[in-house]
């Protein structure tokens, strides 16, 4: 367990916190206006390795081959010069802290952070972290790296959960959630939606997709599944050529066949470190999903009719209500997307690089 002081005067800044991996859905901006819950559970933290947040330099202000020096292959509309190893917490979590007002940012609904730290520690007034609270965007406190100390407090459960262990609590995310919204004449208002962690899983898992591709078509598992990428895929992959293949693998699951190409495989939500295979080498190439949304691809839910319980007989059946259901196809989140592929290798190969060209083109059409 560690907790974080101010790297000028010692000050605790935080509760007592385990680390765990960054969530996919980190820096994620969903929709216009929209909600988003708190980013981290309350009691951990986690660390970003990249620059993140203000200054940022633009494309054509970048020297040639520093954006690869960094392990970015491809263009992007500007690059960090923050430093890199910013931490991020509940807002539930941070302690001794002080709002700096005149840094709200160009937010419309809360805090965004765009004009740099805008909480400064109570004892000696240094900027240590920043607020975000803002429309569209997840709730949390980011800690700068340069203004902030991590302390040892104690080796209580440090060990990571095994995969087994994890698979023993389940949690998986459901792929369907309401959607709180700002701004409507009879108050907050919601509906019912894709979940945007899948959103953002989803973006991350179909840059790798396209890299393992190869070029080639590539099928993944009907169902869920399908819903998620198939529509995607066939649209950015070339057909014809033989197909490449992706099926889930992980704890509690068949072993893969030999000879498939793709690997839809989870990531330890503490350690970071994608599943592989006890008894042999991993041939076939590893694409990550969260541990939750791999859960619920893997086990997924039913929902069909059930004996009632009561007085009614037992051989009689009931509808129970459908889960509500998205009113639109299921969408990769472009943000994601994007900022996964360029940080891929593959990305340098001429039909990826199109496919990041046009990205604004498969936006417009409902890919993302």
């Amino acid at each position: 367990m560690f907790v974080f002081v101010c790297a000028r005067c010692e000050a605790g800044l935080t509760a007592l916190l385990s680390q765990v991996s960054l969530p996919a859905h980190a820096h994620q901006k969903y929709g216009n206006g929209i909600q988003l819950p708190v980013l981290m559970e309350s009691g951990t933290f986690a660390m970003d390795p990249d620059p993140w947040g203000p200054p940022w330099r633009r494309w054509d202000e970048i020297a040639p081959g520093e954006a690869e020096a960094r392990g970015i292959y491809a263009p992007v509309y500007a690059l960090s010069d923050g430093a890199p190893g910013a931490i991020v917490i509940a807002p539930g979590d941070i302690r001794s802290t002080r709002l700096i007002p005149e840094k709200r940012g160009g937010a419309c609904c809360g805090l965004d952070g765009s004009d740099g730290p805008n909480m400064a520690c109570e004892a000696c007034g240094l900027a240590v972290a920043s607020r975000i609270d803002d429309c569209s965007l997840w709730q949390a406190v980011w800690l700068a790296p340069d203004a902030v100390r991590r302390l040892l407090v104690d080796d209580v459960d440090a060990a990571p959960l095994s995969w087994e262990e994890l698979m023993e609590e389940g949690k998986g995310t459901p792929p369907f959630e309401p959607i709180a919204t700002w701004g409507s004449r009879l108050g907050t208002s919601h509906y019912w939606s894709w979940s945007p962690q899948w959103e953002a899983a989803a973006g991350r898992a179909l840059a790798h997709l396209l890299a393992a591709s190869e070029g080639r078509p590539v099928t993944v598992p009907h169902g869920l599944i399908a819903d998620v990428f198939q529509r995607t895929l066939d649209a950015l992959l070339p057909v014809g050529a033989p197909e490449r293949h992706a099926v889930l693998a992980g704890p509690g699951r068949p072993a893969p066949e030999a000879g498939v190409d793709i690997l839809l495989v989870p990531v330890h939500p503490q350690t970071g470190q994608t599943w592989t295979p006890a008894d042999r080498v991993l041939s076939a190439y590893p694409v990550p999903l969260p541990l939750g949304v791999w859960l619920s691809m893997a086990f997924p839910k039913t929902y069909s009719p059930v004996p009632a319980s009561g007085g009614i007989p037992h051989d009689l059946l009931r509808d129970d209500p459908l889960p509500p259901r998205p009113n639109r196809l299921f969408r990769p989140d472009l943000g994601t997307f994007q900022h996964t592929l360029v940080r891929l290798p593959a990305v340098r190969s001429p039909w990826l690089r199109k496919i990041i060209e046009n990205l604004t083109q498969h936006m417009t059409t409902g890919l993302f």
